[in-house]
């Protein structure tokens, strides 16, 4: 009797997930090069690789060590650290609209930094620490309200949703008081801009993936699983309540890191996961995938911001504004329609 043929899908599902995370990972390295290359002082990709590679000329060096990378590097680390973060979040949401954006992460982490400017007129440093930590007190309230006693995906986002409200109230009053340097300082912070960043805020974001990411991966079947409903997860033998706290408190460092590197940027964290998704075509939360494509996504949109208006930078946030809003209409869209059918 002949055996039956094992279906090839799993395995065809496996090389298409890595291909794609491969080719994100090129393309990300790709436009980093190109943005270290291109500005007032133009390089050409050859002349870039020397210089990192410690083979270019003194004027060279100055421009991409100096200038250059640390703003890149940053740029990298930043997005891959929210795309991750949103990543989390949509997995553990079982929702597509499941991101720091929406759920009043941002919102925290935003607050923090806003009274570390007008309340204590500190500066970068400042800043970062008051994001982190007003981003981590945001979290704990959010999971204390939603999941106290037990609770799903839908509770934590209309939870965040109402906490993000709140929030934003408190920031628009924040910025009243201010007075107008440290309102300006401000407002520069809360659109998310990579301007000026070094090693600094690149170590920030940084070191946060290089110290998340192995926990990430590791949660990747307990989340694929959690995927399938809290009860399905635990007759799989995951604890349900474990790895969903664990992956909530990765997730709002995750995302705590990367408002402390470069402000509360919107919309990587919701989009790229998204279109990671969708290039893979595979079911789970796709996190390296979307990491990549957060990377790629945050170099390619400051190098638009630097790029659009000759003469003008725009904030990197203003450019992942107008796409990852339009992308949000479109996926609303999507969902009103799936809804009447």
């Amino acid at each position: 009797m002949k055996r039956p043929r094992r279906a090839p899908a799993a395995g065809m599902n496996r090389l298409r997930v890595l291909a794609v995370s491969v080719a994100l990972a090129l393309a990300a390295i790709v436009i980093a090069l190109v943005a270290i290359g291109s500005g007032d002082y133009p390089m050409s990709l050859p002349d870039v690789v020397r210089t990192l590679f410690g083979h270019g000329s003194p004027a060279d060096e100055f421009i991409v060590q100096e200038l250059r990378l640390p703003r890149v590097v940053t740029a990298l680390t930043t997005g891959a650290a929210l795309a991750l973060a949103g990543a989390l979040f949509q997995s553990l949401v079982r929702n597509p609209l499941g991101s720091p954006d929406v759920l009043g992460f941002t919102q925290g982490s935003a607050t923090g930094g806003l009274i570390a400017v007008v309340v204590f007129g500190g500066g970068t440093t400042a800043v970062a620490t008051g994001s982190v930590l007003s981003a981590i007190a945001t979290g704990a309230a959010i999971y204390l309200l939603a999941w106290r006693g037990g609770g799903h995906g839908h509770r934590l986002i209309l939870v965040g949703i109402g906490v993000a409200g709140i929030l934003t109230g408190v920031n628009s009053y924040l910025l009243i008081k201010a007075n107008i340097v440290d309102a300006a300082r401000a407002v520069l912070w809360l659109t998310g801009s990579l301007d000026g960043r070094g090693w600094g805020q690149a170590a920030i974001a940084g070191g946060a993936l290089v110290l998340l990411t192995p926990v990430v991966v590791a949660l990747g079947q307990a989340l694929a699983n959690l995927e399938l409903g809290d009860d399905p997860a635990r007759g799989l033998g995951v604890n349900v309540g474990f790895f969903r706290l664990t992956a909530l408190a990765c997730a709002v460092l995750l995302a705590a890191a990367a408002s402390a590197a470069a402000g509360p940027v919107l919309f990587v964290a919701l989009t790229a996961p998204q279109l990671a998704r969708r290039l893979t075509g595979a079911s789970g939360p796709n996190l390296m995938a979307s990491l990549f494509m957060g990377a790629a996504m945050l170099t390619g949109a400051d190098v638009l911001a630097q790029r659009l208006f000759p003469g003008h930078q725009l904030p990197v946030g203003v450019v992942t504004g107008l796409l990852g809003g339009g992308y949000l209409i479109v996926l609303l869209a999507r969902t009103a329609r799936r809804a009447r059918v």
